[in-house]
């Protein structure tokens, strides 16, 4: 059983910021934004077609500044935010913005590579804190079923309320975090259990829970990591798992309800670790990217919403008497490595899941290689059958 081969694309600059399309459950689309210091960033619109394995594109110029950050809506397909780095004055600052794409995908739209060619985004709304700070991030409401966005800076979280129609962001809370142990956020995410009221940050080598109607800490894991916490994801189907990762070169998993221990450290990487992804359907398959160029595929399924694998019916078989079998786990699979993937050749800084399809993701490496892979068929086969 031969798996497919990976499909690598190139950028033309260095690229750190990735995110599939969320809102197109129908396409495999994933956004990448350039970062680059002396030529007009871009955002690459990339269509996978699987049937075919092949890559469609359009490009579309992002004039504002090089991108660190991109993040997909989860109510509109056509929208986007980016974080970039925004130069002025000799002053430099991370500022945020979101965008719009055009509402059909049209990979003919593009005649060549030279910059020209390609049609700008269209900005819909600069989203901008009270406090004249750096957003590091823009986090989308996890469901879709709210037009609320959230900012982090280095020691805020700001809330908007976008009204798309009329391409305005309405601020509507911004919450210091100082003084409460938390100086400098790193990272966050929103967490799409208890009616997306909480909301996970990491500072430095410390990981916080905040619950958003009264901005009170609902948990905190001390020295979560032996340095830097890079990346934070949320179990899409177990309410209080957590997944982190790190600086000290390893992945923790966390039950948040008990936070003195983390229930498995995985410590497949040789250098920094920047990103850790859940698959959204199956919740063992846990994809990770490092500074190491690797990107690994764990199946983590003790810890999974199906940590005993498929279950025979007890009308499916039966022993050599010709009693029927109870139902019973056949050959459960076990906690491990299923793949690591050595396309890259550069710190590898984002891996994303597609959303329209489970078996498929994309790595984005600092020299600009966008890899879109596909977990291997015996594994897919084993989670299916």
């Amino acid at each position: 059983m031969e798996d497919e081969a990976p499909v690598i694309y190139g950028l033309e600059f260095q690229a750190r910021a990735l995110t599939a399309q969320s809102g197109d459950s129908d396409h495999i689309r994933f956004l990448v934004g350039t970062q680059s210091l002396r030529a007009e960033n871009q955002v690459h619109h990339i269509d996978f077609d699987d049937e075919n394995n092949l890559i469609n594109k359009n490009i579309f110029l992002h004039r504002e500044g090089e991108i660190w950050y991109i993040s997909a809506s989860t109510f509109d397909q056509s929208l986007l935010a980016t974080c970039y780095n925004h130069t002025s004055d000799l002053k430099s600052e991370i500022k945020a913005a979101i965008w719009q794409l055009p509402d059909d995908f049209d990979s003919s739209a593009i005649v060549d590579d030279q910059s020209n060619s390609h049609q700008p985004l269209e900005l819909k709304c600069h989203l901008s804190p009270v406090e004249n700070v750096d957003v590091k991030s823009v986090l989308w409401h996890p469901t879709g079923e709210s037009q609320t966005v959230l900012g982090l800076t280095d020691n805020h979280i700001v809330q908007w309320d976008l009204d798309a129609s009329s391409s305005m962001a309405k601020l509507s809370s911004s919450t210091p975090l100082e003084g409460r142990g938390q100086p400098k956020l790193t990272c966050g995410r929103w967490n799409p259990h208890h009616n997306c009221s909480q909301i996970v940050t990491a500072n430095d080598t410390a990981i916080r829970g905040w619950d958003m109607r009264s901005w009170q800490q609902v948990f905190v894991i001390e020295n979560a990591h032996g340095q830097l916490v890079r990346d934070l994801d949320f179990n899409p189907n177990k309410q209080y798992y957590l997944a982190s990762c790190g600086d000290d070169c390893k992945v923790k998993f966390w039950d948040t309800r008990k936070t003195t221990e983390s229930l498995m450290t995985l410590s497949e990487h040789s250098h920094w670790v920047w990103s850790v992804r859940y698959n959204q359907f199956h919740d063992q398959l846990i994809l990770t990217s490092s500074s190491d160029s690797h990107v690994i595929l764990n199946n983590i399924v003790s810890l999974s919403s199906e940590p005993f694998g498929h279950l025979v019916d007890k009308d499916d078989d039966s022993d050599n008497d010709g009693d029927s079998l109870q139902d019973r786990p056949v050959d459960p699979p076990k906690d491990g490595v299923i793949a690591t993937y050595e396309e890259h050749e550069d710190s590898v800084y984002a891996v994303t899941w597609s959303t329209a399809d489970p078996w498929v993701f994309g790595s984005l490496s600092y020299d600009g290689r966008l890899v879109i892979n596909r977990v291997p068929r015996a594994e897919k086969y084993k989670i299916l059958l």
